[in-house]
Order: C-alpha cells, then structure tokens, then sequence
C-alpha cells in the first residue's frame, strides 16, 4: 500500500510539474494526474480489502501516512517515465514478495497457515494490472525515446500532443 501511495505521489508531482507555465506539457500532466488517481485507488482498494479481513486493528495511521516522493522536478518526459516505471517495477515486486510470504508453509507449529485467499486476491486484481502498467510505460519510453532522437525537443511535444486524444 504504501507503494501506491508512492507512486500517487510522485505522479501527482509529475503532473504539477508537466503543468507549469514554464513546462507547459499537458499530456503528460493528464497522463500522470490519471496515474495518481489510479495509484490511489489501487492503495484505497488494499486498505479496505485488510479492514475485510480484520487485519488491522492497530496503528492504521503508519499505513496510510503518504511518502515523500523521490522528486518534484525533471529535466524532460522521458526521465520522468523512467522513474514512473522504477516506481511501478518496486511496487510490483513488493506484491511478488507479499506473495511469496504467503504460499510459504509455516516452518513451526502455530504460524500463520499459508493465506491463499490473498494470493488470489493480489495476484487476480492486482498483478495483471502491475504488468500491463509497465509495460505500458516501456512503450512510452521506447515510443518517446525514438521520437525525441529523430526530432528533439520537437518530439516530445508531438508525443504530449497525443497523450492528450
């Protein structure tokens, strides 16, 4: 949870930062405002899914308090997706691990059987969404990264022109 929380934060500093009158990239402020949004409804999800689960009882507030993000500025788009898809690749491996904690079977008499039912959940509603989010920044990057070498600057602003249809 605390992953998506991350990745709300930076894309909503993403977004603040592509907005700017001195950036002025409103694809890519769109593309990381809905991201953020995205984020936050994943960690949303996650948040109540343990309250089902009765899991948390205690010291919910270190759960929910959002991260710094890493930063605040970048020098273009392209670092910015670079670190957008760093952040979603974390997140993802912190479910894998999740996951493998869980099918793990107790090693002593009296701890925790292996949670299958949150297996199914991470790896059902949010694995697949994980994946298909980096690769879409993979496409971005490489889409972005062919365009900005043929064209420069000029690349960039055609690629934010079409984040925005």
């Amino acid at each position: 949870m605390k992953g998506n929380l991350l990745r709300d934060e930076s894309s909503r500093g993403a977004g603040a930062h592509f907005s700017r009158d001195t950036v002025n990239r409103p694809g890519f402020a769109k593309y990381f405002f809905e991201s953020a949004k995205e984020e936050r409804e994943h960690a949303i999800k996650f948040l109540e899914y343990l309250l089902m689960r009765g899991g948390l009882t205690e010291d919910l507030s270190s759960l929910i308090k959002s991260p710094e993000p890493n930063a605040d500025t970048w020098p273009d788009a392209i670092t910015a997706l670079r670190d957008a898809l760093k952040l979603e690749a974390h997140v993802t491996r912190k479910i894998r691990d999740i996951i493998k904690v869980c099918e793990e079977p107790p090693t002593k008499e009296g701890e925790p059987f292996n949670d299958y039912h949150l297996v199914d959940y991470l790896s059902g509603d949010f694995l697949t969404e994980q994946y298909e989010g980096q690769r879409d920044l993979a496409g971005k990057i490489s889409t972005l990264g062919k365009m900005m070498a043929q064209n420069g600057q000029l690349g960039e602003f055609m690629f934010d022109k079409n984040l925005l249809e």
